[in-house]
């Protein structure tokens, strides 16, 4: 079968294919036969050699962590009316990688069935974004009439979160790059929408608020793009600094995070284990099903041209998720 491998760590190119044995389904495990892989700005920079003291990934390896698609075999002690079931499932344990592939074995621990209602490209794409993103709400803890912040809102999660926060009863400003993006963002249920290309934007986002600042930021983008989020934050509001798109995930002085009584979330109140992970992307699931959650697919790749999706991700140049499909 094939898969697309990273080489060495390094620009698109070290992406190559080549051909692999089929997986067999062992002990508790299932093969699945892939239909479409989940594709992330971490992808991209971990192939490019970043974030080596998070991930603990060393080159050579099979990137994609997070896939949907059909079971095809399933391993002793695994039941076999789970043949032939639409699964959502994360790689090599929670490792972030193995999933740029024809097919996959996985530990049938590891597999969420499918709603009827839910596609395999829409499954794909919550893997990972509904997953965070239905924790973030969890953090923050959104209550009707608040004011939300959210930075990087036509990304794959950004588009997810605009639509919770509405849900959730709250008047939704959404930061983003270009007139298209902010178009969508109001699509979505954006109530006010800023162009964070443009100099001054946060003072726009206290504008919109009367001066009042966002009582919740949910960053997406990190770097100063986040630091500027952080100065249109309310006096006692919430931030959550989730997102690295630039360079780094936002760093805020400690002294003045107290000093504005401001509750700081990081990217280790997002760091689950897989009960959790299964727990909530069965409810990102149960709300896509519901219709309640629209995941917006900007792109997809045949997993040959691997490069060409991490290519589009790093220029910038989908709005919404980008998919691999084997």
């Amino acid at each position: 079968m094939k898969v697309i491998e990273a080489a060495s760590f390094g620009g698109p190119e070290v992406l190559v294919a080549r051909e692999e044995p089929e997986p067999n389904a062992g002990p508790g495990e299932v093969v699945v036969r892939v239909a479409a892989v989940d594709t992330l700005f971490v992808d991209t920079r971990i192939r490019s050699g970043w974030g080596g003291e998070f991930f603990g990934i060393t080159a050579p390896y099979i990137p994609g962590g997070g896939l949907s698609g059909e079971v095809i075999a399933a391993g002793d002690g695994v039941p076999e009316d789970l043949v032939g079931s639409r699964v959502a499932t994360y790689t090599n344990g929670l490792g972030g990688k193995g999933g740029y592939a024809e097919r996959v074995a996985v530990s049938a621990d590891a597999v969420i069935p499918l709603p009827d209602e839910v596609g395999l490209n829409d499954a794909a794409s919550l893997i990972h974004d509904g997953v965070t993103g239905m924790r973030l709400m969890e953090n923050v803890a959104i209550k009707p009439g608040e004011r939300v912040l959210v930075v990087g809102a036509t990304g794959g999660m950004g588009i997810l979160l605009v639509q919770l926060a509405r849900a959730a009863g709250a008047q939704v400003i959404a930061a983003a790059r270009g007139a298209e993006k902010l178009k969508l963002a109001r699509e979505l249920g954006a109530d006010v929408t800023v162009d964070y290309s443009e100099p001054g934007w946060a003072e726009r986002v206290l504008e919109a608020t009367g001066g009042h600042g966002a009582d919740v930021v949910l960053d997406g983008v990190g770097d100063e793009i986040g630091r500027a989020a952080f100065d249109a934050t309310a006096e006692g509001g919430r931030f959550s600094a989730h997102g690295a798109t630039i360079s780094g995930f936002t760093e805020l002085d400690p002294q003045e995070v107290e000093r504005r009584r401001v509750t700081l979330y990081g990217i280790g109140d997002v760091q689950l284990d897989l009960a959790e992970r299964q727990r909530l992307a069965a409810a990102a699931l149960a709300e896509v099903a519901a219709g309640r959650l629209r995941p917006v697919i900007g792109k997809t790749f045949p997993l040959s041209d691997a490069a060409g999706a991490h290519t589009a991700i790093e220029n910038r140049a989908v709005i919404g998720k980008v998919l691999i499909l084997p």
